[in-house]
């Protein structure tokens, strides 16, 4: 059976042109498809170089955060020692906690486990850790404790770290000379600071690989700390610990504002002692005054008053205008031109030595010293005394006082400059120029660093700036001061010769320049009085409670300073 075929149909335009586009449209779909992948691979690329120059430094930063990360070892800080052994400042192993704040996802919740162990505020280790940032200290040192229990949490992004903390083993004894450093460990004031080059050392490195939590995994490189030196002092810690009960004890009593002393060896200008209250502790920073800081031995300047009497009768002395058995006619009084000079204490018109003139602290008396030395020779003879200048001590802040240029004298200058009035110094100066007396002349600079390291420093042997027989003569006279018929007697030590003198001086208002009823109370002698044994200078700030004199507000502490030292160096009579 035949099939009928249907004839071709005719190929007409409209389908010639719809069997054009059905042969084309394949070709047309895989254009497309093929720009779309280029586009895309172009975007690709785009983000590539993107992220290969724009973003690389801080993708890679990132990444060697996680996986690689180098450490500072701190240097364990030198310790400052005494002369007698006793540490003053060391160094104790602790624990600084710091954070990397992108490691730490949970900042609220980290914050809440860790804010006791660091001693800080919850608020305040969250707003430290907050951020995308690479560090955040949140403790220079905590202790073991605290340090146990950090480690168990072992939370991502929270770090420990061995470090170094200072501490001060005898608290506020010496704590003025000492100083102390910041929380970084880096001196602030005192010999921290000044000697901070020796006593830092040199840190070392520590490179680690770290997992992406931040947890070490291996050290790559480790270069130890080296430890910086030792400083001693020559400072004797129980005369210094003495020295500032003693003072502490007498501001207590007089009610005073401050007190301040110095004890030092004669012969070598070692100062065994040097010390200011009130005081503070470096350990305890919270209670700290900055007005406690200052070491008012050598930054705070005084009218000496009557302590200062020695340099004219030494000067005059030496001159040879007078002897000790010099007689001079005293009036009641001595005018001249307006001024008028009056004793401490009434007393008649008299005739006196110059050794009861010193002895009785006659100002009448010193001034007709000076006249017969000179206005001129009186301005050198202070000067020599090193009154005007530094003492050179390896101590900062130190002030060289004021003395009045000769060509700004007056022509009464004279009566009050000789007795310790209108010129200041500190109360190292006077140490300094009552050393040269125990010294046989000889006038030794004091001075307080005994060793660097193993080296032991060199210090100047001082200047002979008066004759040994002049020196023997004030001493005779300045023993005298010392007795029972001396203005000094409560100086005197069971057992011990004791030269010295008192001094009281009116303090000068700084807004008026004009003398107050407030007092400086002094006191500087030396013992044994046969031989180069210990100065001590005691010095009382506006005593309120009872006596304002030298005499009965320092110089008992003196005696008690000085017997004490004597006594525990096993110096002789």
């Amino acid at each position: 059976m035949r099939r009928d075929r249907r004839p071709a149909r005719a190929d007409t335009p409209r389908r010639k042109r719809r069997r054009e586009v059905d042969e084309k449209g394949p070709s047309r779909r895989l254009h497309l498809i093929a720009v779309a992948v280029i586009g895309v691979l172009g975007i690709m690329a785009l983000r590539a170089g993107w992220i290969a120059t724009v973003e690389a430094g801080e993708l890679s930063q990132k990444a060697k955060d996680q996986h690689e990360s180098t450490i500072k070892l701190p240097a364990p800080r030198g310790p400052i020692m005494s002369a007698d052994g006793r540490e003053l400042a060391v160094d104790k192993h602790a624990v600084a906690v710091t954070a990397t704040p992108y490691l730490i996802k949970d900042k609220r919740g980290t914050a809440e486990k860790i804010a006791t162990a660091v001693s800080l505020p919850v608020d305040e280790v969250e707003q430290r850790i907050s951020g995308n940032g690479g560090y955040a200290m949140l403790n220079t040192g905590v202790d073991q404790q605290r340090e146990r229990y950090l480690r168990k949490l072992d939370l991502p992004g929270i770090t420990l770290q061995d470090t170094q903390k200072r501490l001060y083993p005898l608290g506020a004894v010496a704590a003025q000379v000492v100083g102390m450093t910041d929380d970084w460990g880096a001196g602030l004031t005192g010999f921290e600071k000044t000697m901070e080059s020796h006593l830092k050392g040199k840190e070392g490195i520590r490179e680690e690989a770290r997992d992406p939590d931040g947890r070490s995994l291996q050290i790559i490189r480790d270069r130890a700390p080296t430890p910086g030196k030792p400083i001693t002092l020559t400072l004797n810690s129980a005369v210094q610990q003495k020295t500032e009960e003693v003072l502490q004890k007498t501001v207590d009593t007089h009610e005073a504002e401050a007190a301040s002393a110095i004890v030092m060896k004669a012969d070598t200008g070692e100062v065994l002692a040097m010390a200011t209250v009130p005081g503070f502790n470096p350990n305890d920073r919270d209670t700290f005054e900055p007005e406690t800081e200052r070491v008012r031995s050598i930054t705070d300047a005084y009218e000496p008053g009557s302590t200062f009497k020695v340099v004219a009768v030494a000067g005059a002395l030496e001159e040879g205008v007078v002897t000790r058995n010099t007689m001079f006619s005293l009036p009641e009084t001595l005018t001249m031109y307006d001024r008028t000079l009056k004793e401490a204490h009434y007393r008649p018109a008299v005739s006196w030595s110059t050794q009861e003139i010193l002895q009785n602290s006659s100002n009448v008396g010193t001034v007709l010293i000076s006249q017969k030395l000179g206005q001129r020779k009186t301005y050198e003879w202070i000067q020599k005394f090193g009154f005007g200048a530094k003492t050179g001590f390896d101590y900062p802040g130190e002030v060289s006082g004021s003395l009045p240029k000769y060509e700004d004298w007056s022509g009464v200058s004279i009566l009050n400059i000789p007795i310790g009035q209108g010129i200041s110094v500190t109360l190292a100066q006077i140490a300094e120029a009552y050393g040269a007396i125990a010294n046989r002349g000889r006038m030794v600079p004091p001075h307080l660093v005994k060793k660097v390291g193993d080296t032991v420093l060199a210090h100047p042997r001082g200047q002979q700036i008066i004759s040994p027989r002049t020196a023997e003569q004030v001493n005779i006279m300045l023993q005298k001061v010392v007795s029972d018929d001396g203005t000094g007697k409560e100086a005197k030590i069971e057992g011990y010769t004791v030269g010295g003198k008192t001094g009281t001086a009116n303090k000068i208002d700084p807004n008026t320049g004009q003398y107050v009823d407030n007092y400086i109370a002094s006191f500087v002698g030396y013992a044994p009085a046969t031989r180069p044994g210990l100065v001590v200078a005691v010095m009382v700030d506006e005593p309120a409670a009872g006596s304002f004199y030298g005499g009965d507000v320092a110089a008992p502490a003196f005696e008690q300073i000085t017997e004490f030292a004597l006594r525990h160096l096993r110096i002789a009579p």
